[in-house]
């Protein structure tokens, strides 16, 4: 009888272990890549320089990121009819590398760069376009947009129509899209039109490609994390709060994302959370 009783044991405990090492094997051949995504500067107007400069180092410790994104408004280039333009970009950046060092970003433009293109271009270079997301071996791309003054550059229409199903994407602009349910102030937010226009132009077959959409220019923390728009069933959609003086409550949404891209096999997810920064 003890024999008997006995003899089953071995028999649950190795499927067990079998289905733990199983359930192992993916994550363990999972890569992640952290990101940080900042927004709303606005260096050059009151303390934001200072704020920026207390800000950036919190989001690039503990873990390294391996690239930032800065989503317009960088620095307030179109005050005083960009007559500090000059000194206000140039703070920026000088703060953007000596505190990221090696770390790759990319930066897209804002209302308050609108006006100081050429300037926005020499120091942080165009205003849209798409690269490899770094860590990804091109199996990810980033994609920056101009909206800068609430409507979509031409040139960023035709990146959009370019998208196709051998990629992933990550997308940024400055402006929030008009999603359902959005809580940024309306002033704040693309028009319906100018949000249709967006996504009408990225082509059916890359519409489950599109694995996120960061805005910003709310200065609010705001997510939906599926169904954004009819045929986006998986896009996640992300406004993110500020990371300087303007209209940016201390106690409120100062800070930024703290996002992952994790690849696994052929599935590609992204997952971001707000750091607050007093």
């Amino acid at each position: 009888m003890m024999k008997k009783k006995a003899s089953p044991a071995p028999a649950r405990v190795l499927p067990s272990r079998t289905v733990s090492k199983r359930a192992a094997g993916p994550s363990a051949k999972a890569q992640v890549i952290r990101f940080a995504v900042i927004g709303d500067s606005h260096v050059g107007y009151g303390n934001s320089s200072g704020i920026f400069k207390n800000l950036l180092p919190k989001a690039v410790s503990g873990v390294k990121p391996g690239f930032v994104i800065f989503g317009g408004d960088n620095a307030q280039a179109g005050a005083d009819h960009g007559n500090h333009a000059d000194a206000y970009y140039k703070d920026f950046k000088n703060t953007v590398l000596s505190t990221l060092g090696s770390i790759p970003y990319k930066a897209s433009i804002g209302n308050w760069e609108a006006s100081t293109r050429p300037l926005f271009t020499k120091y942080l270079g165009a205003v849209s376009g798409q690269m490899n997301f770094p860590g990804t071996q091109g199996k990810v791309k980033y994609v920056w947009l101009n909206c800068a003054l609430g409507q979509f550059s031409s040139a960023s229409l035709a990146l959009l129509n370019k998208l196709d199903d051998k990629h992933f994407y990550v997308i940024d602009f400055h402006w929030p899209l008009k999603i359902a349910g959005i809580t940024v102030e309306p002033s704040h937010v693309l028009s319906q039109s100018e949000t249709s226009k967006f996504f009408m132009a990225i082509p059916p077959k890359a519409r489950n490609r599109v694995l996120a959409i960061f805005t910003h220019h709310g200065h609010l923390f705001y997510r939906k994390l599926d169904h954004i728009y009819p045929g986006f069933a998986t896009t996640k959609f992300f406004v993110c709060g500020c990371s300087g003086d303007y209209k940016c409550k201390p106690n409120g949404d100062r800070g930024y994302y703290d996002a992952a891209l994790t690849m696994n096999g052929n599935q590609v997810s992204i997952d971001a959370f707000r750091v607050k920064v007093v």
